[in-house]
């Protein structure tokens, strides 16, 4: 997922785009580590397209053609309506046993120490009903009698 946070770096947009151009020839990654490595030269894609060994002129075309805009835009879109601002953010969430349905429980924003998920991981357990206290809430069904 992309959250370019364009309110504190005016390039950021854009090297999301070039990463996810990139990308599709399978050099996310490779793209991602140049340009947090060489930050200053961010308006440089074409250099950086060749450095990470790309197809320049496809790159170039993905780049031109706002291919990867669209989806970026989405994502960030997504983000907002998540009430993400900015990253790193990690959502602590766990599945309903019944369901496939995914409930998030907290939220930690900010680069955290180990310590920090610890004690919210921990609280959660704390506080989360364990299977046969859940099974027990649970009011029995009476039998019912057969009349005959």
């Amino acid at each position: 997922m992309d959250l370019p946070l364009e309110s504190i770096h005016k390039l950021a947009f854009k090297a999301a785009e070039v990463a996810n151009c990139a990308g599709e020839q399978g050099k996310f990654w490779e793209m991602h580590d140049r340009l947090f490595a060489n930050q200053k030269t961010l308006d440089q894609s074409k250099a950086h397209a060749e450095a990470v060994g790309l197809d320049v002129p496809k790159f170039e075309a993905c780049l031109s053609a706002g291919k990867q805009a669209q989806e970026i835009r989405r994502d960030m879109a997504e983000a907002q309506k998540a009430g993400v601002t900015g990253t790193p953010l990690f959502f602590l969430a766990y599945t309903d046993p019944g369901s496939s349905k995914v409930k998030t429980v907290a939220r930690l924003s900010g680069a955290q120490p180990f310590a920090a998920f610890k004690a919210q991981i921990d609280r959660l357990l704390a506080e989360e009903p364990k299977p046969e206290e859940k099974a027990a809430e649970k009011p029995k069904e009476k039998a019912k009698e057969n009349p005959k």
